[in-house]
């Protein structure tokens, strides 16, 4: 859902180190005890200012775009609701909600669900072994998590923002950031997905299946890595 880095020479690129850093941490168990302040938000301001540059840029180019955009690779999970305990610091207190028909999951798995739109349960409901957040306050049981265009992939699908000419809902493009082959293992990727609150040139990463990181503003990140964001130039390729 990539930090810049100001030690490299490159002020727009990954912060890995610090990556590493925090994985360890988080390694430990203690990450959002000791060192709450190490992971910031996304500077959303700077990410649209950058974005608008560099694409005008491109556009300025005499073959014009041509297939080539700059945008910013952000990620997206399906949460684990095994992961929601009190012991990890949640709110697991169970709670139902309009569409779970009186089932009941920790308070904080379905906070997780409603951002993230599927979360997996620990036990299937009539085969359904996800939940699948659907607007307001409601939830419905989903055999498996899904976007616009099918069966999310992990470390293939994608989501992007309506109304792009380019980056449209169907293509295939193929990234060039080195942070995002590292973290996702993936260079190409299928826009399937949208989703209201994503930005203009952002493209967003689906990671797969996971327990979350840890909880409050870690609980949009998934356990196996600390990537927030990374810039990439993007090649529309099918």
């Amino acid at each position: 859902m990539e930090k810049t880095s100001y030690r490299s020479p490159d002020r727009w690129t990954g912060r890995l180190r610090l990556q590493r850093l925090i994985a360890k941490i988080a390694g430990l168990g203690v990450l959002a005890v000791i060192c709450p302040d190490l992971r910031a938000d996304i500077p959303w301001p700077e990410v649209v200012q950058r974005l608008a540059y560099e694409n005008e840029k491109l556009a300025r180019r005499p073959q014009g775009h041509s297939g080539e955009y700059f945008v910013v690779c952000t990620l997206y999970y399906t949460s684990v609701e095994s992961g929601f305990t009190f012991e990890r610091g949640f709110d697991a207190t169970p709670v139902t909600k309009p569409g779970l028909r009186g089932r009941k999951y920790p308070r904080d798995f379905l906070h997780s669900v409603k951002k993230e739109g599927f979360g997996r349960i620990t036990t299937p409901v009539n085969g359904r072994h996800y939940l699948s957040y659907s607007g307001g306050d409601s939830f419905f049981f989903a055999s498996k998590p899904t976007g616009g265009g099918g069966t999310l992939v992990a470390r293939f699908s994608a989501a992007a923002k309506l109304g792009q000419s380019g980056l449209r809902r169907g293509v295939i493009i193929e990234t060039s950031s080195s942070t995002v082959r590292e973290v996702f293992g993936s260079t190409r990727w299928k826009i399937v997905d949208t989703g209201g609150g994503l930005r203009r040139g952002q493209v967003d990463c689906y990671y797969g299946e996971d327990e979350t990181l840890g909880p409050e503003r870690f609980m949009g990140r998934p356990s196996g890595t600390t990537f927030e964001y990374a810039y990439a130039n993007a090649r529309i390729i099918e």
